[in-house]
């Protein structure tokens, strides 16, 4: 088939959509209008670690748009208080509700007066949230059952005075009629809805905080999420997938943190089983070396001294599994990670390099000296145990497909370039080459083979070779020194537990850190990825920002920006704040620091939000049009495909139907 032939078979196919020249030309007609709107905007965040009240929140507030948007509306009219509560409505708005109601309980006339002072401001709000959005775009965004008043009273029409009667009259009946409540929620809803037109995560939703499940739960109803998988999301993936090293590692974390509750109550996983096991077999230990994070106050003493002995039976047997993979796995060149061979277990003293260390912690009943990688057998029945309960858990693989689904190792778009970690390195800067399989890879491919491995680990086909290589590369993306998403050139979890020497335990970032303030090492990894390297940005997290060292999340005059600054917990007394985001929209790219939240209680009646400060990473003399977007270019080549059929109705090579 010729070229002219493919032409036409295509421009008919277009035809079925547009049937007439009048609906060709008004579509080319909406498409310019649409190129020419302010683009929108941008939320990225990253490393998330399950803090799920700091995350939701920051959700919520989109960074701080929402009170810029109010500053933006309202300027002098308004006195600061009243910003301040209008603000907590739309964050929380049941929870405010609520608060007002209590308020005016005894008042009902000055409760009417509040319904229709909050009504004016909410619309005059959403008005300007929606600027950006064309009449379709915003009718989709619209709640069902308001959404025709709502598209009344978001008219540019209703500025006309003639019709203000009309508006008062629909403010009033939905007061009469007992509606008011319900329809301040929606329209809190909607303009939080409208604020942030694109959500990307920047990984590490799992491990550490409590929720995770509740920060997924709420990101498979945002509107508009992608995500960049982190090296703590690639290792759940890897349990959901069954894969038994993966999942060792997801349950010994989840106890370190003292978070097990995720696992039992978030997913319903299972875990007596591991506590039975771990309290016969350790149960005259006291697991010093296995002490858990973030105790709270209120936690007994039995229960903490369970869970220190589950995280130590879960960690011999990662050990195990770990060295069995790596002697299956030999081009994974990781035999110096095997350890447990290396043990004296008469004299408790461990022989690395040469050097002899004597272990904090030699009580190993269930390792055999003979064969110390193999599970004993409790040990087996409990991992198949474990691995069924996580591939039969409905709620984590509805999670885990929903971050396949939205979600990718890296991301090029509107010219900034994501990803978790890093490239790989050498101290020359140029790109480090890793074999995977048979092949070396660097740089966009090595991303893209791994991507490509871990999918097929999951998505389990009839080649069990294959899936079983990808499971085993999720493992790989999750620990390995060449892996993008991890960085560091070991994960030195065996010498932290047993081991009381501090260059033992240094975990040495990849070159790649030290490198990105050199502009030609930045022009090489954005065209890599096909980058404009006059104007790219690179985006990732992963290593904590520590502001208190005098670090800085920007970096190369602005064209790299590490975002990771806290917001697990764990890490904000190193940070010394409790998470960085960035905002981009039309005028640029914002990035903003965050304090700690502290309870939703001081924001509903003390008006006492988290304090963010704002920095203008790029300051855009002209607006970002949605022409100037990713979007954009499909848009035009939309319009050049409409163009060209409208040539052919005119010209007669396809009829109209009209």
């Amino acid at each position: 088939m010729n070229n002219n032939n493919m032409e036409l078979k295509y421009l008919k196919s277009l035809a079925v959509t547009y049937p007439t020249a009048a609906a060709a030309s008004t579509e080319i007609i909406n498409l310019h209008a649409i190129m020419n709107l302010p683009k929108g905007t941008e939320h990225f965040i990253t490393d998330v670690h399950g803090e799920y009240e700091q995350v939701l929140h920051t959700l919520r507030t989109g960074s701080g748009a929402i009170k810029e948007k109010i500053d933006d509306v309202f300027g002098n009219t308004l006195r600061n208080i009243d910003k301040k509560r209008l603000a907590a409505l739309i964050y929380y708005p049941d929870n405010k509700m609520k608060d007002v109601l209590e308020a005016y309980a005894d008042d009902p006339v000055n409760l009417e007066d509040w319904y229709r002072i909050t009504l004016n401001r909410l619309i005059m709000l959403a008005k300007e949230c929606a600027q950006k959005y064309t009449r379709s775009k915003l009718r989709k965004c619209l709640p069902t059952e308001y959404a025709y008043i709502l598209e009344e009273l978001l008219s540019e029409n209703n500025r006309v005075q003639a019709k203000q009667a009309y508006y008062n009259d629909i403010f009033d009946t939905i007061i009469r009629i007992g509606r008011a409540q319900s329809f301040i929620v929606a329209l809190c809803d909607l303009i939080q809805r409208l604020v942030v037109d694109h959500l990307h995560i920047i990984g590490d939703i799992f491990d550490r905080g409590p929720g995770a499940h509740i920060i997924l739960d709420h990101l498979m109803e945002h509107h508009n999420v992608d995500i960049q998988w982190g090296n703590h999301d690639v290792v759940w993936m890897g349990a959901a997938s069954g894969h038994d090293a993966c999942i060792a590692n997801v349950i010994r974390l989840s106890a370190r943190y003292n978070n097990l509750a995720t696992l039992e109550e978030g997913y319903g996983i299972n875990l007596i089983p591991l506590a039975r096991f771990a309290m016969d077999t350790y149960g005259d230990d006291p697991c010093e070396r296995f002490d858990v994070h973030a105790k709270p106050d209120e936690q007994e003493k039995d229960e903490l001294k369970l869970n220190m002995m589950m995280h130590k039976a879960i960690a011999v047997i990662q050990f195990k599994l770990e060295g069995q993979l790596i002697k299956r796995r030999p081009e994974f060149n990781m035999d110096k990670r095997n350890l447990l061979h290396k043990i004296n277990y008469e004299t408790g003293i461990i022989t690395i390099d040469g050097k002899e260390y004597t272990l904090r912690d030699s009580n190993f009943p269930t390792i055999d000296p003979a064969d110390p990688y193999a599970l004993s057998e409790e040990e087996a029945v409990l991992m198949k145990r474990l691995q069924k309960a996580f591939m039969k858990c409905e709620k984590l693989q509805k999670h885990i497909r929903f971050i396949f689904s939205h979600g990718s190792l890296y991301l090029c778009y509107n010219n900034n370039l994501l990803f978790h970690g890093c490239v790989p390195l050498n101290e020359d800067g140029s790109f480090r080459e890793v074999k995977i399989g048979d092949k070396t890879y660097y740089g966009k491919e090595l991303y893209d083979v791994l991507e490509f491995y871990a999918r097929k680990g999951y998505h389990s086909g009839d080649d069990k070779e294959l899936s079983q290589y990808g499971k085993d590369i999720m493992w790989y993306i999750w620990t390995n020194e060449n892996s993008p998403v991890y960085g560091k050139d070991k994960m030195a979890t065996f010498e932290r537990y047993f081991i009381d020497d501090k260059q033992l335990q240094k975990e040495k970032k990849d070159n790649y850190y030290q490198l990105i303030e050199n502009e030609e090492v930045v022009d090489r990894i954005l065209e890599e990825f096909d980058m404009d390297t006059k104007t790219a940005h690179i985006i990732n997290g992963h290593m904590p920002v520590e502001l208190k060292k005098g670090e800085s999340p920007i970096r190369c005059k602005g064209r790299v920006l590490i975002i990771d600054g806290g917001f697990s917990k764990a890490y904000q007394s190193k940070t010394g704040i409790a998470g960085y985001t960035l905002i981009y929209n039309s005028r640029g790219l914002r990035l903003v620091s965050h304090e700690a939240f502290t309870n939703m209680e001081d924001i509903i009646k003390r008006g006492v939000d988290i304090h963010s400060s704002t920095a203008m990473v790029v300051n855009n003399a002209n607006r970002i049009l949605v022409g100037d977007t990713d979007m954009g270019k499909i848009i035009k080549d939309k319009i050049a495909d409409l163009e060209l059929l409208l040539k052919a109705y005119y010209s007669g090579r396809i009829k109209e139907q009209r």
